[in-house]
């Protein structure tokens, strides 16, 4: 299994012709508004490694009024690695990490209050949801955005409902946790 990675988003990105790392890194950050944008090192030290693997290549230079910028190129090797991660499923994670669930548990553990950590924990959500809400229906808003954000709110609206259903089972929970 390919995990995704810099490298493919780039691979992607090459697959319109060729282009620049500071186009690559303005056109990921415009294409993938929810994500951390991608750091000018990041880019750079990437397009080596895929020249450096024969996944894409120097495809000479460009000044358009300014510095010289090396163009870059997917190599057909390049379009079928980006063929083959693109078609894979995205397995379902086989083990859930919840920092959430733990950080209840350690508070029972500690003797804390995980009643008011996940009412807080229920505030941050619910104020990082109005952000989400108001960028993806901002007048302009792209496509892009609008599906990034639906994509952050459904997660935070799961966890949302985890957190009711645990809060509910609070006192269960604890008399489990103090029991083991």
């Amino acid at each position: 299994m390919i995990a995704m990675s810099t490298r493919h988003i780039l691979l992607g990105l090459l697959a319109t012709g060729p282009s620049h790392g500071y186009d690559l890194k303005r056109r990921h950050d415009e294409r993938f508004p929810q994500a951390r944008p991608l750091a000018y090192g990041q880019v750079y030290t990437t397009l080596q490694r895929l020249v450096r693997d024969g996944l894409a290549e120097i495809d000479g230079t460009d000044s358009d009024g300014g510095p010289e910028r090396t163009m870059y190129r997917s190599t057909d090797d390049g379009t079928r690695e980006l063929a083959e991660w693109a078609g894979e499923i995205a397995p379902p994670a086989p083990f859930v990490t919840n920092e959430i669930f733990a950080k209840v548990v350690a508070s029972i553990l500690s003797g804390g209050d995980p009643e008011a950590y996940l009412h807080a924990q229920r505030a941050a959500h619910m104020a990082r949801m109005r952000e989400l809400t108001t960028l993806k229906t901002a007048p302009g808003a792209d496509l892009a955005t609008v599906l990034s954000a639906d994509y952050a709110l459904n997660h935070l609206d799961a966890d949302l409902r985890w957190m009711t259903t645990t809060a509910a089972r609070l006192i269960t929970l604890t008399a489990e946790v103090d029991a083991a």
